[in-house]
């Protein structure tokens, strides 16, 4: 008898025959232009503007409404502004752990709006042609496996806006982005943890 494939080997099976790790390197080569280009611009822009000290100045000199505001901006548009200024901000608050979850919820909800600003994007007839057309098999895939994308989004470091934008301009379905989207409380929590035993 041949041994029983584990759970592990048969999701790499099924991940292999569907094309997702082809698809994931795909992507990620299509991508990686314009992440160095992106990574370069901010470093050159950091090296003479020094953005996480005038970021975590901005936080010093805002009240605490203003903050949670601009956090929340910040998260509905893109997300490029690192969460851990704001966490480490909350750290120094009276109460911690409630800004902390305020915070998380914002950045969550955040997410939501930035899904349906991907959705009006692709209402755009030329981007919507395009998006029929030159991209209807990339689509596809993206729809199959746009919950990676979220989860992705949700608990690693890279911003949580803009995958839910692309989430809804694939149109992956909404209750999957807030399924899975609901993932971003534990990012904030294990952050919080790790942040303020050193703030």
């Amino acid at each position: 008898m041949k041994p029983k494939k584990t759970r592990l080997k048969l999701l790499h099976q099924y991940y292999s025959y569907t094309g997702f790790y082809k698809f994931v390197w795909e992507s990620v080569k299509k991508a990686l232009p314009y992440i160095i280009i992106l990574v370069i611009a901010l470093f050159v822009i950091n090296k003479y503007f020094d953005l996480n000290e005038k970021l975590t100045h901005l936080t010093e000199i805002l009240p605490i409404y203003g903050v949670l505001i601009f956090f929340f901006i910040s998260e509905m548009i893109l997300g490029l502004i690192p969460p851990e200024i704001f966490i480490a901000w909350s750290g120094k608050t009276e109460n911690p752990w409630l800004y902390l979850a305020i915070l998380a919820v914002l950045s969550y909800f955040g997410g939501l709006i930035s899904y349906w600003i991907g959705v009006a994007i692709t209402k755009i007839p030329r981007i919507h042609k395009y998006l029929e057309t030159k991209m209807e098999k990339q689509l596809k895939n993206s729809k199959k496996w746009g919950g990676f994308l979220i989860l992705v989004g949700a608990l690693l470091p890279l911003p949580f806006s803009i995958s839910c934008m692309a989430a809804g301009i694939i149109n992956f379905p909404f209750k999957g982005v807030v399924l899975y989207g609901s993932l971003r409380f534990i990012r904030f929590l294990i952050y919080g943890l790790l942040i303020f035993s050193v703030v």
